[in-house]
Parts: structure tokens; C-alpha cells; sequence
């Protein structure tokens, strides 16, 4: 019997009161208090600025930072997105991140991904946390370089002190600045919270279920723009998932993606460095393949034999096109692999290498669109 049978785990009461002591006040006091008081400018620009500040110390401290190791912090940075990140009231940064390399590790997996999509919608988006399921049970062996960060063990070691202190100090100490104590607790501390909370899990439950899957089909990851607006740039998730070493979720200038900025202006202002970034080859490569899998899928549902032939022969030639790509790239590498090797590479053989992977980047970019148009012919 499996983890994600019948068998009910037991209870997870501290994530249940949590939960509860969040969710009650929002549906019941906040309402009354909304329409007897009203809440002013001050304290929806708090709600907004503490929502802002809570929302990105997870998706660029907790997630992209220390799950997934795409750059790296100085101090400063790293202290800053402890203390909102415990405000985020998500747990510790070191069973956080454990969770999700093991997330990505199994992913959609229904008896080690701790929040498995193939699990439901529910189970995936707060259902995994309130029982002590054996999918979620804590296991850091993935995570000995972050046992190793004195600031994730510190905050691991004081959670609940500084979660508590961050969530009902911050909000009391803006309330009694501006004059109004519950006014500032219920919308820049239980709303805030709320919100908060359930469009980062959305990450873990929408964005498994509806959007696209422009990069690859091997898990059930969407990329979703709409999503990625309320989570911080999150929502490029099917991205994510194939290049989850990248500090962008977000590739394109275009995409919302304001966790990426944040990373960028860290780096502008010497707080981050060492940003990782996917080579665009990889993810043209990835486009192509997408396509052609497409492509295929769109000709084995066709009935009309006389376009099939001719749009079967249509494919076959962009395939081929594409392993030929594939083999340019590889033996590129190679020469320059040896020519790094025997030091003798200079400015002008750099510059000829970069013009000829703009080439091959420039021959997939056109492919993706051919192959797409093939796919719609065949539909």
C-alpha cells in the first residue's frame, strides 16, 4: 500500500492552527472592520510593500537562492531574505528548500513528490500540509550545503521566534506609527499573510494543472503568465521545471518576471553575483523538440492520407534538419573544448564562435516556426 493510498496520515495540528488563526480573522473581522473603519492609503501601501517584500524573499531567497543555487547572496542579502522569508510563515529556509529539491527531484511521483500534482488539485495546493504524509517527511541529506549556512541554521534554530516577531511585530509597529494598531494588523498582517500563502502555493497546484508546456511534456508543469502575476514572476513553471538551475523563470523581456529584476538590480548593486543563466541554444533545442513531438502528435489524429504523405515527408526533413543542427553544435563545442585546452583560443576565434552559435540559435529560431505551421496544417 502506497502513501497516496486510502490510508489517512495523521493530522499536522500545528499547520492546522496556523492555518486557522490566519484564515478565521480574514473572513469574519477583516470584512466588518473594512466596512465600519475602511483601511487608508498607509495601510494598503503596507499591505502591498510587506506582500512585496514577504513574496520575493521566498521566490528569490528561498526558491531560486538556496533550492536551487542559480547565484549567490553576500550576507546582507541573505540576512534580508531570512527574516521576510520568516514572515512568510512557510517554514524554516532549510525544510523549505529540502522540500522542493525533493519535489524536483520526483516530481509528479505520488509517493516521494511531497506536493505531487497527480496527487489533486487540493492535495497539492494545502492538502500535503495538513497531515504528516511519509511524501513530506524531512530528510536533509539533500540539503547539507545548506545545513552548512550558519544564517539558514540560525533561522532554522529560532523559526518560531522570529516568524512570530516579523508577523505580529512589524505590522503592531506600523499600526502604532500611523495611529491605527488594528487596522494595520488586519490588512498588512492576516491579509497579507493569506494572500500571500495561497499564490505561492498556487505555484504548487495551478500551475501544474492549467497553461501551457512550450519545453517539454516529461511532468505536468505550466507555464502560465496570468500566474506568474501574482507570484512574483513564478508562473513560467513548465520552464522551470527543464532549467530549474536558472535564476530566470521569466526568459524573455517580455515576461513578467519581477523576482528576476530584483536578482538582476542585487547584482547592479554588488549584493549578488555568479548568476546563472541557460545558454539560448539549449532552450531553442528544447522549443524544436516540443515542436516536433507536436508535429508528430498532430499527424497521427490526421485522416486526410493525401496531406498525410506530403506533410509526413515535411517532417521527416525538419528532423533531419534538426539532428544536423544538433551535430554543428556538438562538433563546435568540441573544437572549442580543444582549443581552450591548447590555450590558444584569442578575441577574434572568441568572436567567430559566438557568431557561429548565433547562427545555429537563429537556424532553430526558424525551425520552432516552420514546425509549428506544419503542426497547424496537420490539425
Amino acid at each position: 500500500m502506497t502513501d497516496a493510498s486510502t490510508t489517512r496520515a495523521p493530522l499536522n495540528w500545528p499547520a492546522i492552527i496556523m492555518f486557522l488563526i490566519s484564515t478565521i480573522p480574514v473572513v469574519t473581522v477583516f470584512p466588518w472592520y473594512a466596512a465600519t473603519f475602511g483601511f487608508d492609503g498607509f495601510e494598503w501601501v503596507s499591505f502591498f510593500v510587506l506582500w512585496a517584500l514577504n513574496g520575493m524573499s521566498i521566490t528569490a531567497g528561498y526558491h531560486r537562492l538556496w533550492a536551487h543555487r542559480s547565484y549567490e547572496a553576500s550576507k546582507p542579502l541573505q540576512i534580508f531574505y531570512m527574516l521576510f522569508g520568516a514572515m512568510a510563515l512557510q517554514n524554516s529556509i532549510l525544510v523549505w528548500a529540502s522540500s522542493h529539491r525533493t519535489h524536483h527531484r520526483h516530481v509528479d511521483d505520488v509517493d516521494h513528490d511531497p506536493y505531487s500534482a497527480k496527487r489533486g488539485l487540493w492535495f497539492s495546493h494545502l492538502g500535503w500540509m495538513l497531515r504528516n504524509y511519509e511524501s513530506g517527511k524531512q530528510d536533509f541529506r539533500n540539503a547539507k550545503d545548506l545545513e552548512a549556512n550558519p544564517i539558514v541554521a540560525f533561522q532554522h534554530k529560532y523559526y518560531v521566534p522570529l516568524a512570530v516577531g516579523m508577523n505580529v511585530g512589524v505590522p503592531l509597529l506600523l499600526g502604532w506609527m500611523h495611529g491605527d494598531i488594528w487596522g494595520s494588523l488586519l490588512l498588512g498582517g492576516f491579509l497579507r499573510l493569506v494572500v500571500s500563502h495561497h499564490c505561492t502555493f498556487f505555484i504548487n497546484s495551478l500551475a501544474h494543472y492549467w497553461g501551457s508546456r512550450p519545453y517539454t511534456t516529461e511532468n505536468t508543469a505550466r507555464d502560465n503568465g496570468l500566474l506568474a502575476l501574482f507570484t512574483w514572476g513564478e508562473g513560467y513553471h513548465n520552464y522551470h521545471h527543464l532549467f530549474q538551475w536558472d535564476y530566470r523563470n521569466g526568459i524573455r523581456w517580455y515576461q513578467w518576471d519581477p523576482t528576476k529584476w530584483l536578482i538582476s538590480a542585487c547584482k547592479f548593486l554588488g549584493l549578488a553575483r555568479s548568476l546563472k543563466r541557460v545558454p539560448e541554444f539549449q532552450i531553442r533545442q528544447a522549443l524544436v523538440q516540443r515542436q516536433l513531438q507536436k508535429a508528430e502528435e498532430k499527424l497521427g489524429q490526421l485522416q486526410d492520407h493525401g496531406r498525410l504523405a506530403a506533410l509526413r515527408q515535411s517532417l521527416e526533413t525538419e528532423v533531419q534538419h534538426y539532428k544536423e543542427t544538433l551535430a554543428r553544435w556538438a562538433a563546435l563545442q568540441q573544437q572549442r573544448v580543444e582549443a581552450a585546452r591548447k590555450a590558444v583560443i584569442d578575441h577574434i576565434e572568441h568572436n567567430e564562435f559566438l557568431a557561429r552559435v548565433r547562427e545555429l540559435e537563429e537556424s532553430l529560431r526558424q525551425q520552432y516556426l516552420r514546425v509549428r505551421l506544419l503542426a497547424v496544417q496537420a490539425a
